[in-house]
C-alpha cells in the first residue's frame, strides 16, 4: 500500500504543479501547506536559526510561484523543492559566510540522520494522506478502519467491540478500501 500511496502522492504533486503553472492559487496553497514544514525542517537543520529558516522557505515558495511558468520538473515536486531549498541555503552561505558556515559544517556531520529524517517525514505525509481519506468515510466504516489500523484489532475483536457481526466488519472494511482507492484515484 505504501508504494501505491507514494505513487498517488507523486501524481497529486504533478497535478498540483501543472495547476501552479496555470497560476492556480489554490494549487499553490495546497503545495505550500503540504511542504512548508518539510522545507522548514531542512532549512532549520542547516541554518540553526528559525528566522533564517522561515525566510529561506518563503523565498523558495516565492521563486516557485514566480518561475513556475518556465520550470519543467524532471523529478518529483518534493525533490525539486528540496533542491531549491538546498540551493537557497548554499547561496546564503556564500553571501553570509561567517554567520552561516559553521552551522552548515555542523549539519554535515549529521547527514547520516538526514536520510532517516526525510524518510520519516515522507512516511508521516503518507499517513496523513491516508487518514485524511479515512476521515471522509461514513462513521462506522471510519471506526472499523481506525480499529484495524491504529489498534491492530482482528475482525472478530472489532465485531465484539462494536456489537456487529464479523461479516459486517469484513463488508465495511472492503467497502472502505474501495472508497479509499477511488479517493486516491481522483487525486491522480
Amino acid at each position: 500500500m505504501t508504494i501505491k500511496l507514494a505513487s498517488h502522492l507523486a501524481n497529486e504533486d504533478n497535478v498540483l504543479f501543472l495547476l501552479i503553472k496555470k497560476r492556480d492559487k489554490d494549487a499553490f496553497t495546497a503545495v505550500y501547506r503540504k511542504y512548508h514544514s518539510y522545507l522548514y525542517a531542512l532549512a532549520f537543520k542547516y541554518l540553526k536559526n528559525a528566522e533564517m529558516a522561515e525566510d529561506a522557505v518563503q523565498q523558495v515558495f516565492v521563486k516557485l510561484w514566480d518561475t513556475s511558468a518556465k520550470i519543467e520538473i524532471e523529478v518529483n515536486l518534493k525533490n525539486y523543492l528540496y533542491t531549491m531549498i538546498k540551493n537557497h541555503i548554499l547561496n546564503q552561505f556564500r553571501n553570509n559566510r561567517e554567520s552561516v558556515s559553521l552551522n552548515y559544517i555542523n549539519a554535515q556531520v549529521e547527514v547520516v540522520e538526514d536520510d532517516d529524517f526525510v524518510e520519516k517525514l515522507e512516511e508521516q505525509e503518507q499517513y496523513d494522506f491516508l487518514y485524511k481519506g479515512i476521515s471522509r468515510l461514513p462513521p462506522q466504516k471510519r471506526e472499523i478502519c481506525r480499529l484495524k489500523l491504529e489498534e491492530k484489532l482482528s475482525n472478530q475483536m472489532i465485531a465484539d467491540q462494536m456489537n456487529i457481526s464479523i461479516h459486517t466488519v469484513k463488508s465495511h472494511y472492503q467497502e472502505s478500501v474501495k472508497i479509499l482507492r477511488e479517493y486516491f484515484q481522483k487525486i491522480d
